[in-house]
């Protein structure tokens, strides 16, 4: 089933754009000046934190039978939709004091701490409750941060000068709410 996988890279590159994860990279490309350790530090973090929350989404999707799912779901993607259009930021703790585990060790650990109970993980696990195909949604939300994050190390500062966060997240909020709204009234063919 491609469409959970386009569906998962989509929402999480937008739902990105500006989050706290973003400023990490930014803030770590700016310290280490090491581009790939840390994109491969990225890619590691967020393999196993999203592979954990697909997992916890299959889990749910199995315990909950569809008719109570398709209500969790359709308001965790209505709150989703309200939650991006509230902008991140990054505390000074999240980025230093890491030094010692080397740029990458630094990396994996910071990014997989920072996607905790961040939107991008709460997406991950939603969307692996709506969709079957648990292993597609986590691919598509990992390659989804990796698209976001990537230009983020390599560019830092200069990415965020010329995209507009407040048009980004409305348009990752727009696709929360249609998401939530089709699932609220069983549009579609996932239930």
């Amino acid at each position: 089933m491609l469409e959970a996988f386009f569906v998962s890279t989509g929402i999480v590159a937008l739902g990105e754009m500006g989050d706290k994860t973003q400023l990490l990279a930014v803030v770590l490309a700016a310290t280490f000046r090491r581009p790939w350790p840390i994109v491969a530090g990225i890619f590691v973090a967020t393999l196993a934190n999203h592979a954990l929350a697909g997992a916890v989404g299959g889990w749910v999707a199995y315990m909950l039978g569809p008719d109570v799912l398709r209500w969790v779901i359709g308001l965790s993607f209505l709150a989703m939709a309200v939650w991006v259009m509230i902008p991140d930021k990054l505390d000074d703790d999240d980025a230093s004091g890491m030094r010692r585990w080397g740029v990458f060790g630094t990396t994996v650990i910071a990014f997989f701490l920072a996607e905790m109970g961040d939107k991008t993980q709460i997406a991950t696990v939603a969307l692996a409750a709506r969709y079957p195909d648990v292993i597609q949604v986590v691919l598509g939300t990992t390659l989804g941060m990796m698209l976001a994050n990537v230009p983020a190390v390599f560019l830092g500062d200069k990415i965020a000068a010329k995209v507009s966060m407040k048009w980004v997240h409305g348009l990752a909020a727009l696709i929360f709410l249609v998401l939530g709204v089709l699932t609220l009234f069983n549009v579609g063919h996932f239930f």
